[in-house]
């Protein structure tokens, strides 16, 4: 969906959650019943002035009906100019304290599970000084000490895209993926480097360029033992898991998509769920990707099936010991799923449930602000609850 219709979309959704008709809105903006009726179906773009007049009469900034503003989660974004002063100096770091490498290991620990449950504030307020102090360990050492700093730096890296994807700072994420390339290099670590090559593709999905991203998983498989640890065989299962959710995009090569989740399937066979080497992998994480292929590939049926076997009867899921990031994700494409089945009631439902789980990740995701969007439109007169939703997730 481009930036027009989107903005089209949240016009309507928003005049609904107001409980506005076309008529009361276009009273009230001074503009002609006509342009609302044109604007809202998409046969017509709102100009500047017609977005400035449909704000005001809304109660709302324009940005709010464009989607271009960043004023979820303030702290977050206040803490992204520290990040970004530490990552330009990654290769000069200053003098300071360094603590024994268990005591890094248990930080760099933090900072992980901080990002597998969603809490970015405070994830995103720890890294700063965590970074420095790694990068100043990793540019005295040597030999095994260099290999396992360099290890923790790379993980650290990830926890920073993490923050930094989810919150639309794409330019620092691609350099934090560059860099978590350049630590796993030196780590000499064949997983890390399988998991940066996993994190990689964001960067293409940043821009919807979707071949190259393809091209870089492939090579990353083709480089990693698949018949190794099992650390190694989780990552080699990540990287299919991947590469389906990308061939299911792109829909280039319907048969890229089958033969990387048969492959995920014979590794998750072999690999216990709960392997983390900056990625997850096993049984439970290749159902979540099951389902992200099956909603990528526009076959809510599909998705529905593999939920069928992953939640209870009262929707929780059942995917026992995943981290609240990647529930959050399962959560997020069953509603998308259902709601392109018309059943709006369980795809809110669905969509509450991952509010619960991981808050702070729900709030960040453009397809949430998409199902609610479009569940707006579905209704005459939208319930209390649906509506604080849409405004908390700034989706209105």
């Amino acid at each position: 969906m481009n930036a027009e219709r989107r903005t089209n979309d949240r016009i309507a959704a928003t005049r609904t959650a107001r409980r506005l008709t076309q008529r009361q809105l276009a009273e009230s903006a001074h503009i002609s019943l006509s342009l609302i009726r044109k604007i809202e179906q998409g046969r017509r773009p709102a100009s500047d002035q017609a977005l400035e007049a449909i704000a005001s009469a809304l109660g709302v900034q324009p940005d709010a009906l464009t989607g271009r503003r960043l004023d979820t989660d303030s702290r977050v974004h206040a803490a992204i100019p520290s990040l970004r002063t530490v990552i330009d100096a990654y290769d000069l770091p200053e003098d300071g304290l360094i603590r024994p490498l268990d005591q890094l290991r248990k930080a760099a620990d933090e900072a992980t599970r901080l990002r597998l449950a969603s809490q970015y504030t405070l994830l995103v307020e720890t890294l700063p000084p965590l970074l420095a102090e790694l990068t100043r360990a990793a540019h005295g050492a040597h030999g095994f000490q260099l290999q396992a700093t360099a290890g923790l730096l790379a993980v650290a890296y990830r926890a920073a895209d993490a923050v930094a994807y989810k919150y639309g700072y794409y330019d620092l994420s691609a350099r934090l993926v560059e860099l978590m390339r350049r630590a796993s290099d030196m780590a000499d670590d064949p997983a890390l480097r399988a998991t940066a090559a996993y994190v990689r593709t964001e960067v293409f999905f940043a821009s919807c360029n979707l071949t190259p991203a393809m091209r870089a998983l492939e090579s990353a498989i083709d480089e990693i033992p698949q018949q190794g640890t099992p650390v190694t065989r989780a990552a080699a299962g990540s990287l299919h898991m991947r590469a389906a959710v990308v061939a299911a995009r792109s829909t280039d090569d319907p048969a890229a998509v089958d033969e990387h989740l048969a492959h995920a399937q014979r590794l998750a066979a072999s690999v216990p769920e709960g392997i983390y080497n900056g990625t997850a992998f096993g049984p439970a994480s290749l159902r979540v990707h099951e389902i992200a292929v099956a909603v990528e590939l526009g076959d809510a049926s599909r998705a529905l099936n593999v939920a069928e076997s992953s939640v209870d009867e009262t929707d929780r899921t059942t995917l026992a010991g995943l981290p609240a990031e990647r529930s959050s994700h399962y959560l997020i494409d069953l509603a998308r799923a259902r709601l392109w089945l018309g059943l709006r009631d369980e795809a809110f439902q669905s969509l509450q449930a991952a509010r619960k789980i991981a808050p702070q990740h729900v709030r960040e995701h453009p397809h949430v602000r998409d199902a609610l969007v479009t569940l707006l439109r579905l209704h005459f007169a939208p319930p209390h609850a649906l509506v604080t939703f849409a405004e908390w997730a700034h989706a209105i």
